[in-house]
Parts: C-alpha cells; structure tokens; sequence
C-alpha cells in the first residue's frame, strides 16, 4: 500500500514522497488538501531524484580525512531498566580488549560506553521499584561502572543519556534533520512491542502478535508522533552497503542487513506522545524524543563530555566517526539501517563499521529468569577473577557467532590454559633460573636464541596473533598466543635444561641459554595476551623484574624477539595465577569454590 505524507507546521517547506506502510498500521495524514496537478508534479521521477538527493554535503563531516592514529570504538549505550547482564559484559570486555590491542599499536583510542536512561521502560521500571526514573537511572548506570571496574574495563568516556549536554547535542542533530526536509508528523496506529519499544510489522510477529524476541504480545496503539523518512534513503543505503561490504561485519549479518533494505525501507516513529520520561521534541513539549532516536546520538555526544559549551560541531571534530560500532545481533537493524540514515539527513559521516557479535547460552540453553539459569557477571568475577571471565569468554567464543558457557568448561579451559600452559610454564623456569643463576640472566635473548627455530616459531605466532586482532578474530588471536605456550612446554620438555645443568660446562651454558629463551617467550606472551588479560600479564610482566609503569607503556612493537637483557634479574619466583579447584559439594548442594596456587 502506498500513500502519501506531508509535512505539517515543522519548516516551511513541503517534502511529499511516495511511503510504504506496515500492513497491521495506519498512518493518516495531517489535514492539508493540494491539487492533484502539485502531487503529480512533485512525484514525478526528477523530483524523486532531487528529494533522494538532499542530503547536505557541509563541512560536518568530522574526521573523514583520516587520521591514520585515531581509532573511537564504541558498545552499545546499555538500557539501564535492569542491572547489567553477562550479554553487555561480554560486549564490552570484548570492546575493551579490542581498544587495548588498538594502544598496543600507538593508536589515539576514544573507547565510548555508557548507559541508555530515557523511555517508557525506565519510568515503568522505576515506579515498580518505587523510585522516581532519575534515582533509578543513578543506582543502575553506576552498577554499570561498577561492574566495568571489576572487569578491568579502561574507557574513555562513559555517557550517560540524561546529562544536558546530550540532550542539547540530541535537540541540534534532530533540528538539522528537520531542516533536511526529513521529518514530518502523522497519527499513527500500530501494533507496539513495550519491550522493544518499537512499533512492529504485523508479519514479523508470532502467534497472538507476540514479539519474537520477548515472547510477549505487543498491543495495539494510537498515536500522533513524528516520523523520520528513513524510506527516502533506500537507495543511498543501498548503494553505501555496495561500495562499502565491511560496513557491516560479520559478513553474514551484511546479507541480512541488505535483505531488510530490500524488502522495503519504512518510515519510523521518532517520537511518542505518551511517553514523559524523554528529551522533549523542539518546540512540542507535548512528545518526548523516540528512546533509539536519542540514544544512538549518544556515541557522538559522548566525544563532548569534556567541552563545555559544546554543539554538533565540536563534537564531530573531536573524533568522529567512529571506527568502530561494537553491538548485539539484536540490535542490528538501529545501527546498520536507522542510523546511517539518520546520519546522512543530518550531513554527518556513516562509522566505518558495524560489528554484530552473537548471544550468550548457558549449557547449550537460552538464559532467562524464568528458567532459572541466568548467568550473572557479578557472580563470575566474585567466584574466579577478572582474567579468567575475559579469557574464557574471548578465547571460547569465536567473535560474530553465538556462544555457550558451561561451569565445567569454564574452569578446564581457564586451568589449562592460564594456570598450566603459560602459568607454570613461567613458574618453574623462574625456579630453575633462581636455583642456578640466581636469578639473573646469564646471556642476552638476542644472543641465546641465535640459530634456534624456537624463536621463528615464536615470531610466526606473533605475526598471527596480530593479524587476528586486526580482523577482530579474538578467538584466533588468543590461540595463536597459547600456541607460544604449548611450543614452550614442548621446547623446555625436550631440551631438559634441569638435566643439562647437573652435567655442567658447555650443557650447563646451553640449559642457562634455554631458559633465557623460555623466559623471552613468555616476556612477549605477557604484551601480546594483555589485551585480553591485562591483570594476569601484568603478574607475568613483573616476575620478569618489570615494573607496572613498564608495562602500562609497552607496545606491540615490543614483541620483537630481544627484550630480555643479560643481568637483568628476575623477580622471585610465584605462581601468577590461581588454579580453580572445585572443593566439591555442600549439604545444601551448593558449589564451594576455592583458588589453590600451584607451585
């Protein structure tokens, strides 16, 4: 069904286009009558083009000529009517890991979070906790950085959605979009997911108009908002998605990305009459600002948080567009649809990629409350530290596709990987270094590994791991380095230095050599894993007779074989991360855990 719209008391100007319609929805518009030779005159193929065409081609365009040293990476602003769940926790240790390998290479890293505070959701969520949709919004946005805290997060602007200077960034980003022509009002009825807080199309739907994400009907609604023409960017979009196939990553989220442009782009609602708790719309203080419309301007505002009068301009030049859009799958079509349509009304450069990583299950199942198997991040670093929930969760899920947790699996893979493979492999080569050098470094690396295929495996490895990080393939890239783990234990188990010193002269001088070489492999293992266990690599750092500002400077660069020293002396030697032993179980079922340190 087509029909056609019209702007009515927004700009002076009329903007009329042809509009697909939901089938379970009704758009009527305002009641203004033109003769039928205007509509057949602004209709016509030419002015459709010089409509499609009307994007402003202004100086907002940010940082387009490319700063080769700059990389603003972004999660998703989090919806604050709950506290956090493993599924943001995951996206942002991911982020973070992400950021941390970008410093690693000598990039300006802006890492952008925060929290999402206006909607109906928050006002109905903090009346049922009998607060007032600020106090709520207070207590759950700092159980977010909290949270972020105890996972090692290292943001750079954490932004929260009613401060006023995002607010006074939303209200000038919705007036240039008004100014393009793209927003008009109409009543609209539809069928309306709370949860989403987005109308739906009828066909989307399950049995008795339930929302296939929240299992809950949607319910019908009535209302007179303002609409963004999203569907006047079809083309542009589509063309966008040609020319730019990395917009949109994994590559198997682009085809679904694409075949929703396909299927027909329609005009949305970006305000609601019935919802209070919002940024009011300029100039009609009877309708708040749609949550999406508000929140996604969020990864640019936050680039003003230090400015103190700051507007559009300021923040753009201070770092965007962003490199990099980290979110859920369930999120997609905001950010890799209404987004970059929104972005392109107001003049503003798309971000250079939109990356959708996948859900979370536990024991092979979906996680709800009802279930009873909820997985709560808070628990998991109470219970086995920071290190561990970051390794598990980035070395077991391969990123872009959906993941599953198991206790048991956790604690097998953590144990062997962190604790025995790199940990002990550290451990007991600092032993025999203390034992029969004393603890100092008897040869240079450069020196010990002369002519030993040990060191070319190791700089293979980390040539992979590197090109891993790079492709966001987090997974690959902590693999790569474990692999320098498992070729150590090999190394030392079939050299058998311990045995070599008891025979002394030229075997002794050769065993002092291959723990030299050990202890270099584990020297570049503690930079290139810190992305993803920066606490653990820390420990292995310091063992290493580093200090904390030594490694908080170190960058990839430094995992170039040759930055061991001789004379350097080591640290004495103590395990850098705690085993997980299940104790077994208590009288009431319960799980006891304990960390025991394995010497």
């Amino acid at each position: 069904m087509a029909a056609v719209r019209v702007h009515s008391s927004i700009q002076s100007s009329l903007t009329i286009l042809s509009h697909p319609f939901h089938s379970s929805s009704r758009l009527l518009k305002t009641g203004l009558h033109f003769p039928r030779t205007l509509f057949s005159t602004l209709l016509s193929s030419s002015s459709r083009k010089a409509l499609f065409c009307s994007c402003r081609a202004d100086n907002l365009t940010g940082n387009d000529r490319g700063v080769s040293d700059s990389f603003v990476l972004t999660t998703p602003l989090y919806y604050v009517n709950a506290p956090p769940h493993m599924g943001s926790a995951y996206t942002t240790i991911a982020a973070d890991a992400i950021a941390r390998f970008q410093r690693l290479l000598g990039k300006k890293v802006i890492f952008i979070t925060g929290t999402d505070e206006h909607g109906e959701k928050i006002a109905t969520a903090a009346a049922a906790c009998g607060s007032s949709p600020s106090e709520h919004c207070d207590v759950i946005s700092q159980a977010y950085k909290t949270l972020w805290k105890d996972l090692d997060i290292a943001c750079d602007k954490f932004i929260r959605t009613t401060s006023p200077k995002h607010e006074a960034l939303v209200k000038e980003f919705y007036s240039r979009v008004v100014a393009n022509g793209d927003i008009y009002r109409a009543d609209y009825e539809g069928l309306y997911c709370i949860n989403c807080e987005e109308y739906k199309d009828e066909k989307e739907l399950l049995e008795n108009n339930c929302c296939p994400m929240h299992l809950k009907p949607c319910v019908l609604r009535k209302e007179d908002n303002y609409f963004f023409a999203l569907s006047k960017y079809q083309k542009l979009l589509e063309e966008t998605l040609t020319k730019n196939p990395d917009f949109v990553q994994p590559s198997f989220r682009l085809n679904e990305v694409q075949s929703w442009i396909k299927n027909g782009l329609r005009d949305f609602s970006i305000s609601r009459a019935s919802v209070d708790w919002g940024i009011p719309v300029p100039n009609d203080n009877k309708q708040t600002i749609y949550v999406w419309f508000d929140a996604l301007l969020g990864y640019i505002s936050a680039l003003s948080e230090d400015q103190e009068q700051p507007n559009l301009q300021s923040a753009v030049s201070s770092g965007w567009p962003a490199s990099l859009h980290l979110i859920g799958k369930d999120i997609l079509r905001f950010h890799a649809v209404y987004w970059p349509a929104m972005l392109l009304s107001a003049g503003l450069s798309l971000p250079k990629m939109v990356f959708g990583h996948g859900f979370l299950t536990k024991d092979g199942m979906k996680m709800g409350k009802s279930l009873g198997n909820t997985l709560e991040p808070n628990d998991l670093v109470q219970r086995f530290g920071s290190d561990a929930v970051r390794y598990f969760f980035l070395r077991e899920v391969e990123f872009g596709n959906d993941g599953d947790y198991s206790e048991d699996r956790f604690i097998n893979i953590v144990n062997a990987h962190l604790a025995n493979t790199i940990g002990n492999l550290l451990n007991r080569t600092l032993g025999l270094l203390k034992k029969n050098c004393q603890s100092t470094l008897p040869f240079d690396s450069t020196l010990a590994a002369e002519g030993n295929a040990f060191k070319d495996t190791v700089d293979k490895l980390v040539e992979k791991a590197k090109v891993q990080y790079e492709n966001l393939s987090l997974s690959s890239a902590c693999e790569a380095v474990q692999e320098i783990g498992n070729a150590g234990n090999i190394y030392i188990d079939e050299r058998a230095p311990w045995s070599l010193f008891k025979q002394g002269g030229a075997a002794s001088e050769a065993a002092a050599k291959d723990l030299v070489i050990i202890l270099e492999a584990m020297r570049i293992i503690a930079i290139a894993l810190s992305p993803v266990t920066p606490k653990f690599c820390l420990r292995i750092y310091e063992q290493l007779g580093y200090t904390k500002e030594q490694f908080n400077a170190a960058t990839w660069s430094e995992t170039e074989w040759g930055g061991l020293k001789g004379g350097q002396v080591m640290a004495q030697p103590k395990p850098v991360f705690a085993r997980i032993v299940i104790e077994g179980e208590g009288g009431d079922g319960s799980v006891k855990q304990e960390q025991q340190r394995k010497s």
